[in-house]
């Protein structure tokens, strides 16, 4: 089933794949990773001026990863906010997507929380760095497929 957003997109030509709705009835869109930063400009336009949240998550051991964009649409008073899920998905290996920064700079700390646990390069994000870990940590620790150092023979070794 098609929702609103995604009927206009179409009727504007704009590629996406429509994911259906979640259980709160919000509008779930997946973008590719090379048509993020253009949407995302036309969304900001169109109304989406307000970046909720943003997260990350690994979709399957040795899968894609995944980064999602809850934004808001407030048109017709607060009261009656519409929302959208965008789902933009990357490859393992190197995983890079380009950063929302400049259209929302609320996603700055989330964008680096995403690739401080995950590993997602955000392209042209001004101060992409770990924001959790400390800078000498090796590996992502929120991918499936991570193993954690073992601490005890770390501590033994000094």
């Amino acid at each position: 089933m098609q929702g609103r957003l995604s009927a206009w997109l179409v009727k504007h030509g704009i590629i996406h794949r429509s994911l259906g709705f979640d259980y709160q009835g919000i509008e779930t869109l997946q973008i590719k990773s090379e048509d993020w930063h253009s949407i995302a400009v036309i969304l900001y336009v169109y109304g989406y001026n307000y970046l909720r949240a943003q997260c990350a998550y690994d979709v399957s051991p040795g899968g894609l990863l995944a980064s999602v964009y809850h934004l808001t649409r407030i048109e017709y008073g607060v009261d009656q906010p519409e929302e959208v899920c965008i789902k933009v998905f990357a490859q393992r290996r190197n995983p890079i997507i380009p950063s929302a920064f400049w259209v929302w700079k609320s996603v700055d700390f989330q964008e680096r929380e995403s690739y401080d646990m995950l590993g997602i390069s955000y392209h042209n994000h001004p101060r992409l760095k770990r924001i959790l870990m400390p800078e000498s940590w090796l590996g992502w620790p929120l991918r499936k497929d991570y193993i954690a150092p073992n601490f005890f023979e770390i501590q033994d070794a000094h």
